[in-house]
């Protein structure tokens, strides 16, 4: 089986994401890109997670172009290619419809951090609504997270994460959520209280100098 490592990180993290509630049923979608050749493994299209195995995920080039599986790519392929041709840093890249941050997604204004951990993945933008699988919202996605975002909503549709690796760009999905989860329900006790910037810039700096606790 070609690219056999990253078909088999792609399907484990397809599946802790099934597992943590991050995705239901067939939405959402994972890719990760090879470290020396110019190929991405990302899930296929309308295939249950449940039942899929490592041969049953895309390859796909940087442009998007299905080079190898047995199932069609992804239709939000142009969203992870776009990000990864951008960011050369980023390796992988996720995409879910989980509940809250799809509910959040509906406002216009970012998600903040709330607590220490969640700092490392702010500012959260909201990208405005496009068509999804389009170029359109694939731009848009590039442009909210520019040089150094973890994170964006899409509105009415989801969220968009990536990291250096596929540990990282999970971190930052789960993290996401949470921030989500604790502003929706901080609001509707009326306790909302995000981090201070200075307090946010400050845990980022530790983050960066890899000397957060």
């Amino acid at each position: 089986m070609k690219y056999e490592r990253i078909r088999k990180i792609v399907l484990d993290a397809i599946l802790d994401a099934v597992g943590q509630g991050l995705i239901k049923g067939t939405s959402g979608n994972i890719a990760l890109r090879d470290d020396e050749d110019d190929v991405v493994a990302i899930t296929p299209s309308g295939i249950a997670y449940s039942t899929m195995t490592a041969e049953d995920i895309a390859i796909v080039d940087m442009n998007g172009k299905w080079l190898d599986g047995p199932y069609k790519p992804s239709s939000e392929v142009p969203m992870h290619t776009a990000v990864m041709r951008a960011r050369p840093d980023v390796k992988a890249t996720v995409h879910t419809h989980a509940m809250f941050a799809t509910i959040m997604a509906m406002g216009d204004g970012e998600i903040k951090a709330t607590t220490p951990p969640q700092c490392e993945f702010v500012p959260v933008r909201v990208v405005p609504f496009t068509m999804p699988g389009s170029d359109d919202v694939a731009d848009k996605v590039v442009e909210a997270l520019g040089e150094e975002g973890r994170a964006c909503l899409i509105k009415n549709h989801g969220m968009f994460c990536c990291g250096k690796d596929m540990k990282a760009a999970m971190s930052a999905t789960v993290y996401t959520e949470e921030m989500a989860v604790t502003e929706y329900h901080a609001r509707l006790l009326g306790t909302y209280e995000p981090m201070p910037q200075e307090a946010v810039d400050a845990m980022q700096a530790l983050i960066k100098a890899d000397q957060a606790v």
